[in-house]
């Protein structure tokens, strides 16, 4: 499983001119998955997600009860190495894909976490300002 992890003052998620997910100061998460994740490698996302340290004062979401924006994001296991045209084969399928995402994100809010997300399989217009600029990438 891979994330990119934005701090924002802002994000918001889009799907066909009705926004489905929002939050301000918070995080937002795109989300990755491959084929070899587990729901336990989703479990273990949601805690690194919820404690990592990235806020202001080197707090976490779970020390602020900071919001999460969750977006799925098969694009991060693009593979463009060779040509120019991105391979997708390290990107697990959706039907793979789609039940891991919602693992992470009920896993964070089992732990009291707020989370907005996008709709999966859909084209959606994602929104956000970076503050700070904090971006970190996860890979598990």
């Amino acid at each position: 499983m891979r994330a990119v992890v934005q701090t924002v003052d802002r994000a918001s998620v889009t799907v066909d001119d009705e926004v489905v997910g929002a939050i301000t100061d918070g995080l937002l998460v795109l989300l990755g998955v491959t084929h070899t994740d587990t729901p336990q490698v989703a479990e273990t996302m949601a805690r690194k997600l919820h404690e990592l340290r990235i806020l202001d004062g080197d707090r976490s979401a779970a020390d602020t009860g900071a919001p999460l924006l969750v977006v799925s994001q098969f694009t991060l296991y693009g593979d463009a190495r060779k040509g120019r045209r991105p391979s997708w084969t390290a990107a697990a399928p959706a039907e793979v894909a789609e039940p891991l995402v919602t693992a992470v994100v009920e896993a964070l809010r089992a732990r009291g976490a707020t989370v907005e997300t996008g709709r999966f399989r859909t084209h959606m217009l994602v929104d956000s300002r970076n503050a700070g600029p904090r971006t970190l990438l996860l890979d598990l």
